[in-house]
């Protein structure tokens, strides 16, 4: 069907104030802005739906603190992300049909990616939330695909079309599409996590995804050799590892080509005080205390753990491969670190798990790796199963940072000295023992 000359005009603008932002190659937050309307838009227009109900996750938008307003809302102002959902909304709500659409979301995804690294990695005004704060990013994708799943456009679409856009909407933001290495350069892949259990407290943020967002693009030069270093950060559901959302992202960098990385490490968010460079990693799911980001569980326990769905044949434990005795001596004060060799097993022929301080037994189940039985042991077992099905000879393998905490004294602000002076601390400890690994 071909489009009249005006709806074709209306396409290329809005097609090109979307592709706009792709192409501009490191954009500060004020410049995603310059063609948003005037007045503010919310979900309660003529474009969007407000009575169909988001997921949990996205429900946890309208949260405060003590009946308080929404932390969400004030994490979006203070950190400039408010002005990019108002775009992606603006866009969207003028999108005249699905190839359009496919456009925007994809262009204001990546532009969303974009300012948050390059947000990471400038200093900011006094008065908004400092440059490694790593959660206006989560609660920008999580209006935005609100906005998405609210959205009620003009022209016929699908739920396999509005799935496909929500894919879009994921992978863009979170950096997978953009892992593209430039030519003549070592090169480095380290992943990051979304904030999780917010039901505990909605303030909370991943200092794992805040590094990440301090790394992306980043150059570093160390004895002569140049890296190059690409991030991702993954979210804290285990629907998106179920359809393999890991691989997509990790396997092209395992495979033979002009992207093939020389070094992949996955990290999240682990105990207080202290970084723990895990060993050995579990094939199965067995945390039944916390659900996801979407309040749902992995299915398993201590007692009889399970296997996603979705993961690759392969063998109850795998081993890191990073040189974690050199990355251990990195200095990451005022934490420690650990090289974890800890795991909990049910050994061959028995049914009970039984803690081993020093790795597997032969023949055993795994209960929790190293990293537990959580989605961080997940994420390091799926990155150094890609590694021994693609590259064996790959280092690989999973950082957990320590717990970012807020003064105990603060019980309803967004931030304070002690959550920032603490992030900071964790960002800088993660980049020595990233230099570490590379020396």
């Amino acid at each position: 069907m071909r489009l009249r000359p005006s709806s074709l005009s209306r396409s290329l603008l809005v097609g090109a104030l979307a592709l706009g932002t792709v192409l501009t190659a490191t954009p500060a937050p004020a410049a995603i802005a310059v063609d948003r309307p005037s007045q503010p838009l919310d979900l309660h227009g003529s474009c969007f739906d407000a009575a169909v109900t988001g997921t949990v996750e996205e429900q946890r938008l309208g949260n405060g603190v003590a009946g308080g307003p929404s932390v969400p809302g004030q994490i979006l102002t203070r950190s400039g992300f408010d002005k990019q959902v108002k775009l992606f909304n603006h866009l969207l709500c003028a999108a005249p049909n699905k190839l359009v659409a496919r456009v925007v979301v994809r262009a204001q995804a990546e532009a969303l990616w974009r300012t948050a690294t390059h947000r990471a990695q400038h200093q900011q005004a006094a008065s908004a939330l400092p440059a490694t704060d790593d959660r206006g990013l989560y609660w920008a994708r999580i209006s935005m695909a609100l906005a998405l799943r609210q959205w009620k456009p003009s022209f016929g679409l699908s739920a396999g079309d509005r799935a496909e856009l929500m894919k879009s909407l994921e992978y863009a933001s979170r950096g997978i599409t953009s892992t593209r290495f430039s030519p003549g350069v070592r090169k480095i892949l380290v992943t990051g996590f979304d904030p999780f259990t917010l039901d505990a407290d909605i303030r909370i943020g991943n200092p794992s995804g805040a590094n990440a967002l301090s790394l992306d693009g980043q150059r570093w030069k160390i004895g002569g050799t140049t890296y190059e270093i690409q991030t991702v950060v993954f979210p804290v559901r285990y629907t998106d590892f179920d359809q393999n959302m890991v691989e997509d992202a990790l396997a092209p960098h395992y495979r033979p080509g002009p992207q093939h990385a020389d070094l992949v490490m996955t990290a999240s968010q682990g105990r207080v005080g202290i970084f723990d460079l895990e060993v050995f990693n579990g094939r199965r799911r067995s945390v039944s205390s916390i659900g996801d980001n979407n309040n749902l569980w992995g299915g398993g326990t201590i007692n009889a753990p399970v296997v996603s769905p979705s993961m690759p044949a392969g063998p109850e434990w795998l081993t890191t491969s990073l040189p974690t005795a050199r990355m251990a001596q990195a200095d990451v004060t005022p934490f420690r670190t650990r090289v974890n060799t800890s795991v909990l097993e049910i050994p061959a022929g028995q049914t009970l798990p039984v803690r081993q301080p020093l790795g597997p037994t032969e023949g055993s189940i795994a209960s929790e790796g190293a990293g537990g039985g959580y989605l961080s042991n997940e994420v390091a077992y799926r990155n150094t199963l890609q590694r021994d099905l693609l590259d064996p000879l790959m280092p690989a393998g999973h950082l957990h940072v320590p717990v970012l905490q807020f003064d105990v004294a603060n019980k309803t602000e967004i931030t304070d000295p002690t959550y920032e002076t603490n992030r900071d601390a964790i960002v800088r400890g993660a980049h020595a023992m990233l230099r570490q690994a590379l020396s």
